[in-house]
């Protein structure tokens, strides 16, 4: 007599690994998904060094830069400084000459000034009138004319003026003014002469060229 197992349990066992065969196929392919999904997520991501530029291209940005930014600037700055190095020792240049120019008219004009003959004093007065200017001159041609020069004549009084010592106070192109020593020694008659020292404050004006005195002030 055959015995017959019945079908159920191996039946349903058979069932149950074909069942669960196909879910382990789909972990399996959804494992690997996740995988390359990861990888191309690291790719389009990757690191932030990628975006950053490299070495040789930064030396390309600051060698740019250089060239176009901090050369330009510093020869600007360059140009600026020798033109105003060159405006500077022009205007030195032009301040030592009127110096030297005015100590030499302001020694000049005041023995002209203050010597004379009485034989010659109206000549001699005259022609230290052409270096002078404004309103000295006008005062200094009323003096000589009504003082001394009638003086001069009538007490044979002449007068010989030296200058000592000069010294520049300020000088501009066209304005000057000058510290003199003066010296003058006056003959009146025979008597004996009579010597007499002062310090005079001269401020002349460039006028047509010349330096011309313009006050004569003592101090």
């Amino acid at each position: 007599m055959r015995w017959f197992a019945p079908r159920g349990a191996g039946d349903r066992s058979a069932a149950d690994s074909e069942e669960e065969t196909p879910a382990e196929s789909v972990q399996t392919v959804t494992t690997a998904d996740d995988a390359e999904v990861t990888a191309a997520a690291m790719e389009v991501d990757g690191p932030d060094h990628d975006e950053q530029p490299t070495g040789p291209a930064r030396h390309v940005r600051w060698s740019r830069a250089v060239v176009f930014v901090v050369l330009p600037a510093l020869a600007l700055l360059l140009a600026a400084a020798a033109g105003f190095l060159k405006w500077e020792d022009g205007s030195a240049r032009e301040a030592g000459v009127a110096r030297a120019e005015s100590v030499r008219a302001a020694t000049d004009s005041t023995i002209a000034l203050l010597s004379y003959k009485p034989d010659t004093v109206e000549k001699d007065l005259d022609a230290a009138r052409s270096r002078l200017t404004g309103s000295f001159l006008n005062a200094y041609t009323s003096l000589t004319h009504d003082v001394v020069i009638p003086g001069a004549k009538q007490k044979q009084i002449s007068a010989i003026a030296t200058v000592p010592a000069a010294a520049s106070t300020s000088a501009t192109e066209n304005h000057a003014v000058v510290l003199l020593f003066v010296n003058q020694s006056v003959i009146i008659g025979q008597d004996a002469p009579t010597s007499t020292a002062s310090s005079v404050r001269v401020t002349l004006d460039k006028v047509g060229g010349r330096w011309l005195i313009s006050q004569f002030d003592p101090v």
